[in-house]
């Protein structure tokens, strides 16, 4: 019967890189970013041509496997044969010829030794081949997702990256260490079964093989819609999934306001739904399988094995030494094939985890630059800068802006306006669809990737925190820096003494020992960023959601980040840029207005009208 694939992953996994409480312009980041959107199973012969070029690599091995499980089932058929074809010497008409007695009596043993030599080789092949496949993939997947854009991440859920790297290839294992084997098994066993059962008499031959066509037609019908029938299984899956994950994140909003009750219906809806879908599809094929494993089970084979033979015995047509190799092989004539059905569902699986898998392996890779070029200084220029998600509707247009060295420039606008965006072309998070961002007079696109981290470093609001110590999580700003260096950035970070409170100090794992709020991961983060001393920062304001003592905290270690560095903040709240030195003002992807805050403040436009919508009293600005 078709296996029922697993639930899918949770549709609500927090986006790579990305914690919840993040509130910087999500719709900016949303669509199409950085690629093409998470592969779904594709229908016919795509699917199967992207599963061969999948398992290229494992075909040789795969080839000597299948070779040696033909050997394998061919032998395991020896003993039953030699079976009957020693009652028929022993049994038949005159003296049994000895030497031929004794000749299958060593083929029955040579079976069997050939049968478990083959049968270890092949399993020990595929597994082996399993292991090699699995291997290269995972490290293919790794290199190619360290050379997409950054962007690329942000179009998916960590749970879709998870589920490529780890559960789709291991859906590959049954495949390739097992399926492989059992189909071939399912093929050769009955093949060779019935040549040899119509060399001792065709027509009983036709009698014991007269079920198998009704098994393999139920079979068909079983399998007809049987992708559409999973697609809306999935769909229910992921409505039951988000209904359930919407009710327990909202659990405290909904009982607030005595909403529970009907928060919890919208999951019993989804469940029910689900529970439909699957019974209506499921109990009707439950009863033709059912009905057709009866038809070639072992109990309806030996009655139609007695039965013939005992009419064909009686009317004098067939010895009846020639009934026991249809009662020895008939009976097992159709579990192969009902293998073979598992095989299939297998194959089936195998074919969906390959499309995501190939998905990945074909993500578009960050172009690298031809004749690479060094910047001079550290000036950063945006030349009619224009940029869109799907190569269509554009996001950004004609942005034209410069970055002077050792100065701070705020983005400021109504979300959606395009200031994450923008600001995410600087580190190459994409690549602009139209004109160019220059770091010291030279292309983004033409400075080594190496060379254009060690440039431009990001501090965002939502700081990723790796399960490692708390030193180790700054130490990444710079693998090689002292401990004494560490705890240097981490004292300028506001965060010194948070950290030595901890169990273990900066020995302390983040997620096991070490549990920081919001604020004092981003302290965290700023730290790192100190430590990377890039001469070019992009800052998303770390400060949108923290507590007044946090923000206040903050404050001070950003004071010390941004001196000096030519610094791109992307701002929430006005009050806080109200002294850098030049302000952008963004909308509908657009700089509408440029200047310091007192100059936007005596003109008419945008920015004062945001000003004035802050309700900040009048003497502060």
């Amino acid at each position: 019967m078709p296996t029922i694939p697993a639930t899918p992953a949770d549709p609500t996994t927090p986006r790579a890189g990305h914690t919840a409480g993040g509130g910087d312009e999500r719709e900016d980041l949303t669509g199409d970013a950085g690629g093409s959107p998470p592969a779904t199973a594709e229908p016919g012969s795509r699917s199967r041509g992207v599963l061969w070029r999948i398992l290229a690599p494992a075909g040789p091995q795969l080839g000597v496997a299948a070779a040696l499980q033909a050997v394998a089932s061919a032998a395991s058929l020896t003993p039953y044969i030699m079976v009957a074809e020693l009652a028929r010497e022993l049994l038949g008409a005159g003296p049994p010829d000895e030497g031929r007695v004794w000749t299958i009596v060593l083929a029955a043993i040579a079976g069997l030794v050939i049968r478990t030599i083959a049968m270890g080789a092949a399993a020990t092949v595929t597994h082996l081949a399993d292991a090699d496949l699995q291997l290269r993939l995972r490290r293919d997947i790794v290199r190619r997702i360290g050379r997409v854009p950054l962007g690329w991440f942000t179009a998916r859920t960590s749970g879709e990256v998870k589920k490529a790297v780890q559960d789709d290839i291991h859906s590959l294992h049954h495949l390739v260490g097992h399926a492989v084997l059992d189909l071939v098994s399912a093929v050769v066993v009955p093949v060779l079964t019935l040549a040899y059962l119509f060399w001792v008499d065709w027509r009983m031959a036709l009698v014991t093989a007269s079920t198998l066509p009704l098994y393999l037609a139920a079979y068909a019908v079983m399998m007809r819609g049987y992708q559409t029938k999973i697609a809306e299984m999935n769909d229910a899956t992921n409505r039951i999934n988000t209904a359930a994950v919407e009710f327990v994140n909202g659990i405290a909003v909904v009982k607030t306001f005595g909403q529970a009750r009907r928060s919890h219906r919208r999951f019993v809806e989804a469940a029910d739904d689900f529970s439909s879908r699957f019974r209506l599809w499921v109990e009707p094929m439950t009863r033709i399988e059912a009905s057709a494993q009866n038809a070639i089970a072992p109990v309806t084979m030996l009655l139609l094995v007695l039965v013939a033979g005992t009419l064909f015995v009686s009317a004098g047509s067939l010895p009846p030494v020639d009934v026991l190799p249809f009662a020895l092989l008939g009976l097992g004539l159709g579990q192969p094939i009902i293998g073979l059905g598992f095989g299939i569902g297998a194959m089936q699986e195998a074919r969906e985890a390959a499309v995501r898998v190939a998905a990945v392996l074909d993500a578009e890779e960050l172009p690298r630059a031809r004749e690479p070029v060094r910047p001079r200084g550290h000036a950063v220029e945006f030349e009619g800068v224009g940029f869109s998600y799907d190569g269509d509707s554009g996001v950004l247009h004609d942005i034209t802006l410069t970055l002077r060295p050792g100065t701070v420039t705020a983005l400021v606008g109504p979300s959606g306006s395009g200031k994450s965006t923008l600001s995410r072309l600087l580190p190459r998070f994409w690549d602009t669809t139209r004109g160019r961002v220059l770091i010291g007079g030279a292309d983004v696109r033409e400075i080594p990737a190496e060379e254009l981290h060690r440039l431009v470093g990001t501090v965002f609001q939502d700081v990723r925190l790796l399960r490692l110590s708390v030193r180790d999580n700054i130490r990444l700003g710079r693998p090689g820096a002292t401990d004494a260096e560490v705890e240097a950035v981490a004292r300028a970070a506001q965060v010194h003494d948070r950290i030595l409170a901890l169990p273990g100090g900066y020995d302390a794992v983040v997620g096991e020992t070490a549990h920081l709020s919001g604020g004092e991961a981003q302290r965290v983060g700023i730290a790192r960023a100190l430590l990377a001393d890039t001469p070019i920062l992009v800052l998303d304001e770390a400060t949108a959601y923290a507590d007044p003592e946090s923000e206040a905290a903050i404050q001070d270690a950003l004071s010390t980040l941004v001196a000096g560095r030519t610094v791109l903040v992307i701002a929430h709240r006005l009050h806080t840029i109200t002294g850098v030195d030049q302000i952008a003002v963004m909308d509908r992807g657009r700089v509408v207005q440029s200047g310091r805050h007192e100059d936007l403040l005596a003109a008419e436009g945008l920015y004062r009208s945001m000003w004035e919508k802050t309700g900040v009293p009048e003497e502060t600005r």
